[in-house]
Formats: C-alpha cells, sequence, structure tokens
C-alpha cells in the first residue's frame, strides 16, 4: 500500500459520517410515529394493503427515512459544499462531514444506489395502500426537497427565508408522507401538529444558521441568517418556536402538553438574543445543545404518542 492510498479516507466510513448518524432518528421517527398513528395500529392490521396497517410500509419507510435518506441530504451538500467547508472550522466531526475530494463521485453514486430501490419500492406500495396519488406527492416533494438544497442549479440553502423552509420540509415531510401514505382522515388537530412541527423546523435551522455567519459569508454563501443578521435571526428563532407551542394547543389531547417541548429550545436561543454578527460562532455551545435536547423532546413527544394511542 503506497502512501497516497494509506492517506486516503475509507470511502464506507466517509459516507457514514456524511450520513449524520447522530441525526437519523430525527427523520426515521416522524415517518414512523405518523404512519404507526394514522393506519390506526392497535384497530386495523392488515399487511395485504388496502388500508389498515402494513408491516412492509413500516420497515421500508423506516428503513429508508434511517439511512438512505439521510445520506443524500447531508451527502449531496458535504459535496457541493466542500468548498465553503473548508473555511468552517466546525466542519470535519459530528456537526458534519468534510468530505475528501476523492470521495465525491462514490458519495453521489452512494446516494442514487441506496435511494432509487427504496424510492421504487414506496411507491409501489403506495399504490397497494390505495393511497398512491397523495403519498407519491409528498414523496416527491421530500426528495426535491433534498436535492434541490445543495444541488447546483438550485442551492435552496443560499436563497434566505427559503433555506429555512426547505431544511424544515426535510425533517416534516417524512411525517407527512407517513400520514399521506396511511390515509388518515386529515383533522384541524392534525393540521395544526403539523404546522407545529414545521416551524419548529423553521426555527431550528435559523439558528443553525447563526453560527456559521462568518463562514457562509467568507465563502460567499446567503442564508437567513448572513441577510437578517445573527441578532435577528436568534430572535426569529425563538420566535417560532414560541409559536410553535400555540399551535400544539390547538391539538387534540395530549397533543397541548407536548407543547412544554417547546420551552427548551426557545430557552436555549435566549442566552444569544443579542449575540453581534462577529460573536456569532459562540452560538455553536447552544446548537451542541440543541442536538441533546432533540433527544429530551423525542422522550417527551413519544409518551403523548403513547397517551394517545391509548386514548383514541
Amino acid at each position: 500500500m503506497n502512501a497516497s492510498t494509506a492517506s486516503r479516507p475509507s470511502a464506507l466510513r466517509a459516507l457514514f459520517v456524511s450520513s449524520r448518524p447522530i441525526s437519523w432518528v430525527n427523520t426515521a421517527y416522524p415517518f414512523g410515529a405518523a404512519y404507526l398513528l394514522g393506519s390506526g395500529v392497535g384497530v386495523s392490521v392488515d399487511d395485504s394493503g388496502g388500508g389498515g396497517f402494513s408491516l412492509v410500509a413500516f420497515l421500508v419507510g423506516v428503513v429508508y427515512f434511517l439511512v438512505p435518506y439521510n445520506l443524500a441530504m447531508y451527502g449531496i451538500n458535504d459535496v457541493f459544499d466542500y468548498e465553503s467547508d473548508l473555511r468552517n472550522p466546525r466542519k470535519g466531526g459530528v456537526e458534519g462531514a468534510l468530505l475528501d475530494k476523492s470521495v465525491h463521485r462514490t458519495t453521489l453514486w452512494a446516494v442514487v444506489v441506496t435511494n432509487v430501490p427504496f424510492l421504487v419500492a414506496l411507491v409501489v406500495l403506495g399504490a397497494v395502500s390505495g393511497n398512491g396519488p397523495w403519498s407519491w406527492l409528498v414523496l416527491a416533494i421530500s426528495v426535491f426537497a433534498v436535492i434541490a438544497y445543495s444541488a447546483p442549479g438550485l442551492r435552496f440553502k443560499e436563497k434566505p427565508f427559503l433555506d429555512s423552509l426547505t431544511s424544515s420540509t426535510h425533517f416534516v415531510s417524512p411525517a407527512i408522507y407517513g400520514l399521506a401514505l396511511a390515509g388518515p382522515h386529515w383533522t384541524g388537530q392534525l393540521v395544526a401538529v403539523c404546522i407545529a412541527f414545521f416551524l419548529w423546523g423553521v426555527a431550528s435551522h435559523a439558528f443553525g444558521a447563526v453560527q456559521d455567519v462568518l463562514a457562509d459569508r467568507a465563502g460567499g454563501i446567503g442564508s437567513v441568517a448572513t441577510v437578517i443578521g445573527a441578532r435577528a435571526t436568534v430572535r426569529l428563532a425563538f420566535v417560532a418556536y414560541l409559536v410553535a407551542g400555540v399551535a400544539l394547543l390547538f391539538s387534540a389531547f395530549p397533543g397541548p402538553i407536548a407543547a412544554v417541548v417547546v420551552i427548551p429550545y426557545a430557552l436555549n436561543v435566549l442566552p444569544w438574543w443579542n449575540i453581534t454578527d462577529q460573536g456569532a460562532e459562540a452560538a455553536n455551545a447552544g446548537w451542541k445543545r440543541f442536538l441533546w435536547i432533540n433527544y429530551l423532546a423525542g422522550f417527551i413527544v413519544t409518551m403523548a404518542l403513547i397517551a394517545y394511542a391509548f386514548t383514541h
């Protein structure tokens, strides 16, 4: 083995890191929970499709949104953000991979190879479920948002405000897809939950953009934070979190109880209420806490979902 080969990072390890394992649950869980509740599991169980719960659809969807979906979302981003990532001191670890150029082509091929079979299977399962058209539309929007965020010619991540809206779609669309595949009756309470989730996503992306203000400006990348500034972005995130909590108050029980989930998120951004652009990198401490708050929030939401299952 020569020196150049020895120094080249393992492609498999690079793909694993690029997929952000710490964030896998953030997309698989919303799909799984939404599909289970939307299909009325425990009330009507039917593996043959045509309504009710399908174990095959559940497993295929969970696996897809657990790994291949995240590899597409983050892998495409890592390839086309390489130059700006070089200037970003927080890249190269749990908060974002710094992919060596030698694995860029491999990453893009891996995205295609791992995603296409699952997408074909989900389209077929949508047809079998009888909810094909709506589930196909949501799935198409979800995949488009993943590609459009980073791919050249689209680069929604460089379009201020659209960047946060698209990023939120990355995490909310798996849940909406789960509901579309299950085909539940839509109510105002269910819409309130989806709105709250979407606002949470917008707030989280906006706050995440604060720490990268200087790096993004140096790399010529626009974002909600580079346009309105770090301070205004933190305040936008804070308000969006609170409005998300208010939206949950209009959901069916025990949804209103889950409104407390927004409190740790709002408190987490509050210390940077008066942050300046020059000191924006300090917000990284809040972002690291955000990653752990997600697990606390996930536990609370899980308890609320269990309560919902036992009361309906």
